[in-house]
């Protein structure tokens, strides 16, 4: 589980009572959103400090608030936390908090200003990959944010990733450029991929995960030909989707999603890879339950070129996004330096985690392990967050 992300060229401050990018209600600087089910052990024990440095404390509130926004967002996209792994999250979601407390109070009234330009920045761009505002609306209500609270968390963590910026400085050549260039010839090649929509009918159980019965996959089978019945016709297909489809991450999009040979199941890349542009398959069969697929467009395999240190060729990014080759080493360097300079601000700081149980000594001070936790928005077309009910198990 990564304690601090990078990526195109940002530092992102993760988890934290955030999201993508990231604390706690009474502290300085933090806004955490309380759980609806009232903490047991804080009614009983009252809410104790569980770690504190130089102007910061973090309560046990703030850090159970957290843990059970994780847990939830992990079981609502089917990526429950084994058990085994909670004592390990408790660890690595304080230690974000702590580190968040420290890079905010480096922060300059220009890292601050960084900061909301960041934040709507990120706003924005989720906006838009959900398709509108309502959408980006319901999104945020199913992971118990309103707009105001993830702004103001963004913020924060837009300002915490301004003031690593600006410490941690790193040069990048043009012929370090180069050099990435031709050493990471793979990076650069795009294979053939597909833009389509699909409208899916599950035939799982949503409480369970299990399959319906064969009564009740019969009428949702029925369902989904008088669905195709209307596609044929020429029926607006991405307002099909967002009326009828089942599958959360694209209906907001119009069942759409842009992707390679190997990321879907075998039956929905077949068939999506077979239709001719502006085709609706006949209906498809998965694992999911009853698709139809229609083609909006193939496109071919390229080879992007060496134009500039500074010119965003590489693509190959989960969201379909793009990146400058600088950006990436630039990354690279902070993530070496990133470690050593969170043990220098703790020092600084006099950190102390007062609970035994929540200290770090056995998980590796890494900044780079994994994704970060608490993220509400992941990308609609699934950045590795969630799988699109078509991708491969």
């Amino acid at each position: 589980m990564r304690l601090l992300r990078i990526s195109a060229g940002l530092l992102l401050v993760a988890g934290l009572t955030v999201t993508s990018r990231g604390w706690a209600a009474d502290a300085p600087g933090v806004d955490g959103v309380k759980s609806s089910k009232p903490n047991k052990n804080t009614e009983l024990f009252g809410d104790s400090v569980v770690a504190k440095g130089k102007g910061f404390e973090i309560k046990r509130s703030q850090l159970d608030d957290e843990v059970i926004r994780l847990k939830a967002l992990s079981a609502a996209r089917n990526q429950p936390i084994p058990p085994d792994q909670a004592p390990l999250l408790e660890k690595q979601i304080l230690e974000q908090l702590i580190q968040i407390q420290l890079l905010l109070g480096k922060a300059t009234e220009a890292d601050k200003a960084k900061g909301k330009e960041l934040a709507q920045q990120r706003l924005d761009d989720a906006k838009k990959q959900l398709g509108s505002d309502e959408a980006f609306t319901r999104r945020l209500r199913s992971e118990g944010l309103t707009q105001d609270q993830l702004f103001a968390k963004w913020t924060e963590a837009g300002t915490a990733e301004s003031v690593v910026k600006r410490d941690l400085k790193t040069t990048v050549t043009e012929d370090d450029a180069k050099k990435y260039y031709e050493d990471n010839p793979a990076k650069f090649e795009e294979p053939e991929r597909v833009r389509a929509a699909h409208i899916l009918i599950s035939t799982k159980d949503p409480a369970t995960g299990s399959d319906l019965p064969d009564d009740k996959k019969a009428a949702k089978r029925k369902q989904m030909e008088e669905l195709l019945k209307r596609a044929k016709t020429g029926q607006d297909f991405a307002k099909m989707a967002q009326e009828n489809s089942e599958d959360p991450g694209s209906k907001d999009k119009g069942g759409e999603y842009t992707f390679p040979r190997g990321q879907m199941v075998p039956e929905f890349e077949s068939a999506a890879f077979s239709l001719n542009t502006n085709q609706v398959s006949d209906i498809i069969t998965t694992s999911y339950g009853y698709h139809i697929i229609k083609l909006y467009e193939k496109l071919p395999a390229k080879k992007e070129q060496l134009a500039g240190l500074d010119t965003k060729t590489i693509f190959h990014k989960p969201d379909g996004g793009v990146i400058s080759i600088k950006d990436i080493l630039t990354d690279q360097s902070m993530q070496k330096q990133f470690p050593d300079y969170m043990r220098s601000l703790r020092k600084e700081a006099n950190v102390e985690i007062l609970d035994d149980k929540l200290k770090m000594e056995d998980v590796p001070p890494t900044s780079n392990t994994g994704n970060a936790p608490g993220v509400p928005l992941p990308s609609p077309n699934t950045g590795g967050n969630a799988k699109p009910p078509s991708a491969k198990p």
